[in-house]
């Protein structure tokens, strides 16, 4: 059973990682808007990502006898520059996400709760993915600087990226 910190924690996260769709769907309509289809695709498969993240918490705040509140999910912005800054954004907020996810370990690990804790590990792994991820395209845009031609191809690239698997 959760405690009530822990269950309140759990559900501020829950918000965080609908936002996160929220968010990356707000980059997929940018991407789109400047004529990057495969850009907007890459947030697009990012978005169901982030739903199930959000998700996986909601079943398991109520697997583990909590009740799953959903909150009000903030506007996200609407531009955001040119795609490395976008990257910026994105790799930005993963690490606040990151942050997000070892403060609920801390306070697991505070509270004696290993099932949480052991839940967790997950997300912690899951997170030095996105990061990882990010930083690869990062790099990618660093190296096509202003080529278009070359931005083109990275466009192609990202436009190949699976979605992920339900993991229900």
């Amino acid at each position: 059973m959760l405690s009530e910190k822990m269950e309140e924690a759990l559900n501020e996260q829950i918000n965080k990682e609908l936002y996160s769709s929220y968010l990356y769907l707000s980059m997929a309509a940018h991407s789109s808007s400047i004529g990057l289809p495969g850009f907007a695709h890459w947030f697009k498969v990012q978005v169901k990502e982030e739903t199930i993240h959000g998700m996986k918490i909601f079943d398991y705040v109520n697997m583990q006898g909590g009740r799953a509140r959903l909150k009000e999910i903030k506007e996200p912005p609407m531009e955001f520059g040119t795609p490395m800054e976008m990257f910026q954004k994105t790799l930005q907020h993963e690490k606040f996400v990151t942050r997000s996810i070892n403060e609920l370990v801390e306070l697991a690990s505070s509270e004696k709760d290993e099932k949480t804790v052991s839940f967790l590990q997950w997300y912690v792994e899951e997170q030095v993915e996105e990061e990882e991820n990010d930083n690869e395209i990062i790099d990618k845009l660093k190296v096509v600087g202003e080529n278009k031609d070359a931005l083109s191809a990275l466009d192609a690239e990202l436009a190949k990226r699976l979605p992920p698997e339900d993991e229900e």
